[in-house]
């Protein structure tokens, strides 16, 4: 009679264990769906025709918008200019839609180029696939099922050129070294890829890719990163390095960033003090509402930290220096203390063939620089196609 007591304890105790396992691991690492929906179905209908022109970016934020309907999710595009012009896609950052690089694909359109730029999943008003990593094949494909979304043909030998920039910079050099024939050109500004690792904090590291931090404890914590004031730890550690740099000397902090720092980095310039530029209050706006709109941002954001092409891309950018001299240009912003640029002048220059074979050029500004310091990009890229 006591055995069976004991066999009914220790079954009941191994029952319960169970189910509370099963309850917690549901609880905190929750089943993940196959597509996470953008705010084009899920909240833009809703509003109002006057609550549509407050939000940060719009539907109609650049011409020609179109949504491509793939396995893994809709997908925005936007492509204008005219049909004949020379071809230009555009990859924005981890953090961002393709709205900071409107100040660079709005002119080269203006002067007669094919410009198409398009949301990342999980970003902007792109759907969010959300049970597959998020890391250079979904990228790649990404950007095929985008190019084959045109009426017009824009792969082919030398179909097109293509700017990226932070992770769109390091997603579009592993493109090209996977489609060398197909690309023409290629501008990398302030481009991920090869971040030194000890640039990143370890426990930053640890907490974002080792995947022991439960993902809803995960999310909580991105959000509230994410949600923090511009004016953030990361300006306060960027202008003490700066105060204490000449012009001439490389641009470090004593302190590693963490992975959102990143993100903050691409929305607003760290080293200006507040107020920023309208534009990059817009920026960070429409961060913080698509924190709050899109259900799919921060698994994406976190999956993109995890599985993205952020370093240790050696392989990749040694293909890029197969490709012939002077089609592969990289801009980076003198302040950037992201993609510092001493680091990637040591790094990166050779692994692409050095000066002779790529132009390389420093911009003034930081991270987000494309779109802080617009007219100097343009100079520097109209000067690598030879443009007056």
């Amino acid at each position: 009679m006591e055995g069976t007591r004991s066999t009914a304890v220790i079954a009941t105790t191994v029952a319960v264990t169970v189910a509370l396992t099963s309850l917690a691991r549901l609880a905190l690492w929750p089943q993940k769906q196959a597509i996470i929906p953008g705010p084009l179905s899920t909240r833009i209908h809703k509003l109002s025709k006057d609550e549509l022109a407050q939000i940060p970016y719009t539907p109609d934020s650049f011409p020609g918008a179109r949504d491509v309907v793939t396995p893994y999710g809709n997908i925005r595009v936007y492509e204008f200019g005219p049909e004949d012009g020379r071809k230009v896609l555009f990859i924005h950052g981890i953090s961002t839609s393709c709205m900071t690089l409107k100040d660079i694909a709005t002119p080269f359109a203006e002067k007669g180029c094919r410009v198409m730029l398009f949301d990342l999943f999980g970003r902007g008003f792109s759907d969010a696939p959300g049970d597959v990593p998020y890391d250079t094949r979904l990228f790649v494909t990404q950007i095929l099922l985008v190019l084959a979304s045109s009426k017009l043909s824009w792969t082919g030998d030398n179909g097109l050129h293509i700017i990226g920039y932070s992770l769109g910079g390091a997603i579009a050099a592993n493109f090209t070294a996977t489609f060398p024939n197909m690309v023409e050109t290629l501008i990398l500004l302030a481009p991920a890829g090869l971040i030194r690792p000890e640039n990143i904090g370890g426990a930053s590291r640890f907490i974002f890719t080792s995947g022991v931090i439960p993902d809803r404890i995960l999310s909580w914590l991105t959000k509230i990163r994410l949600r923090q004031p511009i004016a953030s730890s990361v300006s306060k550690k960027v202008r003490m390095s700066i105060s204490d740099a000449s012009t001439k000397a490389p641009l470090k902090t004593e302190h590693s960033e963490d992975y959102v720092d990143l993100a903050v980095q691409e929305a607003v310039d760290p080293v200006g003090e507040p107020p920023q530029t309208p534009f990059e209050r817009k920026v960070m706006d429409a961060v913080h509402w698509t924190l709050e709109f899109h259900r799919g941002f921060v698994q994406a954001f976190m999956s993109t930290l995890r599985y993205a092409p952020l370093m240790d891309q050696h392989d990749y950018w040694r293909q890029l220096a197969k490709r012939k001299p002077n089609t592969t240009a990289v801009l980076l912003g003198k302040n950037d203390n992201m993609i510092q640029r001493d680091d990637y002048t040591e790094d990166a220059l050779p692994l692409l063939g050095g000066k002779d074979n790529v132009y390389w050029s420093i911009v003034p500004g930081s991270h987000n620089f494309p779109f802080t310091h617009g007219p100097q990009t343009l100079e520097r890229i109209y000067e690598f196609w030879g443009w007056e």
